[in-house]
């Protein structure tokens, strides 16, 4: 006894199948564009360097005398710091100006294929 795998006798019945398919990779297009999104390497540097530089920057702000003179009189921490902040919050501005276009569609592929 053999089993035939079912097929569409209509074809109607296997162009819902190619639109259920069609379907599915839109939703998997749409959920990789948005994996893109989240792991955007701006929003990864951009957080470090903001969080590094408050923590620096408060190193910085509370660095006793004897630090600071060791360093000849400049408070590195501090500079350090507000420049570590600065380059975080670059970093993140730049990311909400200009986000991540989603991605351009597989050539060769549209909505309704007339030849199926």
């Amino acid at each position: 006894m053999t089993e035939e795998s079912p097929r569409p006798e209509h074809e109607h019945e296997r162009g819902a199948t190619e639109q259920d398919v069609q379907r599915e990779v839109t939703e998997l297009e749409g959920k990789s564009a948005t994996a893109a999104r989240i792991f955007d390497l701006r929003r990864i540097i951009g957080g470090l360097f903001v969080v590094y530089g408050v923590i620096v920057t408060i190193a910085g702000i509370t660095d006793s005398q004897a630090a600071i003179d060791k360093a000849e009189g400049v408070n590195i921490n501090l500079w350090t710091g507000i420049g570590m902040l600065i380059l975080g919050v670059f970093f993140l501005a730049w990311l909400k100006l200009r986000p991540t276009p989603p991605p351009l569609p597989a050539e060769g592929v549209t909505e309704e294929d007339p030849a199926h």
